[in-house]
This record gives C-alpha cells, sequence and structure tokens, in this order.
C-alpha cells in the first residue's frame, strides 16, 4: 500500500523502463513501487507481520505498509496504521523541553531540584549535579530499568518521580553515559510543573496539534480509534505468535516508552526538526539555534552497536557514517520495534515500524539501501566477532556487576567468557536468567550469544569499560553497570 504527502505540482513520471516514480524538488527520483515491493520482500523473509515505512525526501513524505497488524486476525496494515514506538517517545519528550527552554521557562543547566524541589536520589550533592541537559544526553546517572505503576491517574508521574527517590545512580553524574528512563520521566514531570498541563495534554497542544499529526496518540483507549498494530513474540526464524497482551506499560510510563503513532506521523515530526524547528504551514516550534543544539554530540557512546550509536545529543541519537552525520532514535515496547534515521545534509529521513519478528534485520536491510540510495549513506555492517576472536585476558574482567534491576555475573569457563544476565527488584518477574557466551571482538567489546535478532542483528553487544573514578563497568544495552565484586 502506498500514500503520498507530495506538496504542490504533481511530481510522479514514468521511467525508461515503464515504472512509476516520484520525483523530489532537487530532482531525486523515489521508485516508490520498487521500494513497496522490496518492504514486503525483506519483511517476509525475516518473519515480521507487519511493516510500515515513510521516506521522507524532500520534504515531501511517501507512506507504504505491507502485512497484517494481527496474524490471528489477519487485518491489513495500511499507512494510517498505528504501532507502539517505545523509546522513540523520547524524542518527543525531549522536543517538549526544548520548547520550554526556547521559551525562558527553563534553564537547562540549573538543578533539576529548582523546577522540582521533591526530585533527589540518595546524596543530596549528587542531587544538585543532576541537570536537565544531563537527563536530556543520559549522563544524569539516573538507572533505566525501574518498573513502577504508580496509576491510572494524572498524578502518575508526580508519584513516580517519587517513589524513585530511593533507587540508586549507575554512575556520578556527569561521568558517563548511561541510558535512564527515570530521567526521561523526569523530564515529563517538569514539563507538567512548568505548563500546569499533563504530560498527554502537553504533548498534544505544544507538538502533536501544531504539526497536524493526528495519528499520535499516547493511551490505549486513544489507539482503539485506529487500525492499532499488535506485538508479537516468538523464537528467531519462526513466524511468531501475537503477544499475550498489547501493552503491560503503566501510564506514567509515557514521557520515555509510550507514544503510538503511524510511520507517516513519525517522518513529520522529523520533517520540523529537518525544517529547522518550523512546521509544513509555517508554525515555527523550535528555535533554528535549539534545533541545532539538539543534534550536537554531548557524550560519546561506549556501546556503538545495540542501537548504532555513536554518541548522543539533546534527545536524539547520533550517527557517524563514515563522515556522513546523522541522528534518530530506536523504540521498542512488547513485541514493537521503531527506527527513525536523518541524514540532515541530504534532507532525508526513514522511519520504520514493526510488529515483531526479525524486525531489526528488516530494518538494517531496508535502511542499508535506502539511505545508500537517496543519502550516499554507507551503514556499518552487523555487529559480530570475527572469523577468528582475539584472545583476551579475562580476569581483570571477571566478577559481578549491578545496576537497577539487573545483576550480571561474568566468569570464566574453560578459558571462555561467560555471562549471567539476572532480573531482580522490580524486574524479577520479567524473564529467567538469560546464560550467555561471550566471543572476543576486542580487549574490551565482546559478542553475547543466544539472545535474538531484536539485539543488533544476531548478537548483543557488551562493553566492558572504566568510569573517571577507576571503577569498572559493564554496558548491556547502553545501561553501565557498575562492578561491585
Amino acid at each position: 500500500m502506498l500514500k503520498n504527502d507530495v506538496s504542490g505540482d504533481e511530481r510522479g513520471s514514468w521511467d525508461a523502463r515503464g515504472e512509476w516514480g516520484v520525483r523530489g524538488s532537487t530532482g531525486r527520483k523515489l521508485d516508490l513501487p520498487r521500494w513497496q515491493a522490496r518492504l514486503g520482500e525483506l519483511r517476509v523473509k525475516h518473519r515480521v507481520p507487519a511493516a510500515s515505512l515513510a521516506i521522507l525526501v524532500d520534504g515531501d513524505v511517501h507512506e507504504l505498509a505491507d502485512g497484517v497488524l494481527h496474524r490471528g486476525t489477519r487485518v491489513a496494515a495500511t499507512t494510517d496504521s498505528v504501532f507502539q514506538m517505545g523509546s522513540i517517545a523520547k524524542v518527543y519528550t525531549a522536543t517538549l523541553i526544548m520548547q520550554l527552554a526556547d521559551a525562558g521557562g527553563l534553564d537547562l543547566d540549573a538543578p533539576v531540584v529548582d523546577v522540582l524541589p521533591e526530585f533527589s536520589v540518595a546524596d543530596p550533592d549528587l542531587t544538585r549535579a543532576i541537570t536537565t541537559r544531563r537527563l536530556l544526553s543520559h549522563t544524569s546517572g539516573l538507572t533505566c530499568d525501574f518498573t513502577y505503576d504508580s496509576g491510572r491517574g494524572d498524578d502518575c508521574l508526580a508519584k513516580y518521580v517519587e517513589a524513585a527517590k530511593g533507587v540508586a545512580l549507575d554512575c556520578p553524574p556527569g561521568e558517563a553515559l548511561s541510558y535512564s528512563s527515570i530521567g526521561y520521566n523526569v523530564l515529563g514531570r517538569i514539563i507538567e510543573v512548568l505548563t500546569g498541563k499533563v504530560w498527554d495534554k502537553a504533548l498534544k497542544d505544544m507538538l502533536l496539534d501544531p504539526l497536524g499529526l493526528d495519528h499520535t496518540v499516547t493511551l490505549p483507549e486513544e489507539a482503539l480509534r485506529f487500525r492499532a498494530a499488535m506485538g508479537h513474540l516468538g523464537e528467531p526464524g519462526q513466524d511468531p505468535d501475537p503477544a499475550p497482551s498489547w501493552d503491560l506499560m503503566p501510564r506514567s510510563a509515557g514521557p520515555y516508552g509510550r507514544v503510538i503513532a503511524s510511520a507517516g506521523d513519525l517522518a513529520r515530526l522529523a520533517r520540523m526538526h529537518l525544517a529547522g524547528g518550523v512546521a509544513q504551514d509555517g508554525t515555527r516550534i523550535l528555535s533554528e539555534e535549539t534545533v541545532a543544539l539538539m543534534q550536537q554530540r554531548v557524550v560519546d557512546c561506549p556501546d556503538k552497536w545495540s542501537v548504532s550509536a555513536d554518541g548522543w545529543g539533546l534527545g536524539w541519537t547520533l550517527y557517524d557514517w563514515n563522515g556522513v552525520q546523522g541522528y534518530g532514535h530506536d523504540g521498542a515496547s512488547i513485541g514493537q520495534y521503531g527506527y527513525l534515521r536523518v541524514v540532515p545534509a541530504a534532507g532525508v529521513a526513514v522511519a520504520l515500524l514493526t510488529n515483531g519478528g526479525g524486525a531489526r534485520e528488516l530494518y538494517a536491510a531496508l535502511c542499508r539501501e535506502l539511505l545508500a540510495e537517496l543519502a550516499g549513506v554507507s551503514m556499518p555492517d552487523a555487529f559480530a566477532p570475527p572469523v577468528t576472536p582475539p584472545e583476551v585476558d579475562l580476569a581483570p574482567l571477571v566478577g559481578t556487576y549491578r545496576r537497577e534491576g539487573v545483576v550480571i555475573t561474568v566468569t570464566e569457563r574453560d578459558g571462555a567468557a561467560h555471562m549471567r544476565y539476572e532480573f531482580v527488584d522490580g524486574m524479577k518477574d520479567f524473564s529467567e536468567p538469560l546464560q550467555i557466551d561471550l566471543i572476543p571482538v576486542t580487549e574490551t567489546v565482546f559478542a553475547g550469544t543466544g539472545v535474538g535478532a531484536a539485539f543488533s542483528e544476531g548478537y548483543m553487544p557488551v562493553i566492558f569499560s572504566t568510569l573517571p573514578d577507576g571503577t569498572g563497568c559493564v554496558y548491556v544495552g547502553m545501561r553501565c553497570g557498575p562492578k561491585v565484586a
């Protein structure tokens, strides 16, 4: 299924092969039927039930969809279908925060407690070291996997921030990157306090309505107005089955993990950022300076493979494709996976939303081809160990690492590294402990086996590093786990 959001005169034409395509203002031709066929081919190959793709070229959004939203009901995916986008929600929250900073109502470098006096961590000195800028760039030290259901009320974010007071930091503020969902819920609460509106309402009034994003919502009951994708789960290489529940996240997960949208709407959000903060109708959403600031690198990412991140800006994941700069974000919920890639120099964005199966493999193959053709981008190969792994001294790496929700135990077995990844605290019922063999890629980078294609196309990156104070740590999923024994 195809749909074009093409402004101005009709730009289509027949090419020498007798195929229809759409030509942008720069003369680049987008062969939509070919990409529709390629989307379907790769979706079937990687056993993804449904995929929705939006391609932004020269300011115009072109939408494609293929497959079924639910393998049980067989409802077809269309370009106006909505998907859970998981952590891509963080981009929306970051954009709202930057709107408030633009308006002069928020100092990015002031302590969070200046806005939220009730916010705290165990150490008062560290509490005042946590700023909005550090929350945006995942350098606050706040951890990620703190699961807490604070109810369905409008006070859910206030209750969540209160409940998170006793949660240990992954690392001292400002010293390292550690991906943090708690941090984005704190940002959501800042938005509520400064606007006097619940986060959902602020998002709608400040961003969704001005951009005309009428296929973007935040609550399950709103999603039922649309053709909504069901997540699917299963073993790699097999057709997945519908997940036991459509959504397991509490309402308080909104700022970090629950925006539900069509791929086209996601691409239209990217279009505003590409246009220097201006909506298609001329409405200014962000200043040009603020848009550029969000894309500036704040911190390098030790884990350059889990979401292809070379660094982090203010809300954006940053990429360096052999000198071509880009930004975007990934997201995942229960059996649904989303990807956004933006190449500012080419004026190109690609948004891909899926509902299970080998989604990351589909993304990797499709985006490599699209970005190469439209933006001259050469994306890296899939993360994997070399044919002949190097010999590595494992002794300094062996030990126990811990962060909120997870205990990681690294051992040496017959000269090979092994990792036990155990869920604890509020995550204890999430899964049985994972037993993972670690294959060396370098002295500090390992490829974890047996986890599934949702992690970097087959192997899970495991990166050992050291914090500025000399404490060893391990990164799994960009989350920093300090060594405790």
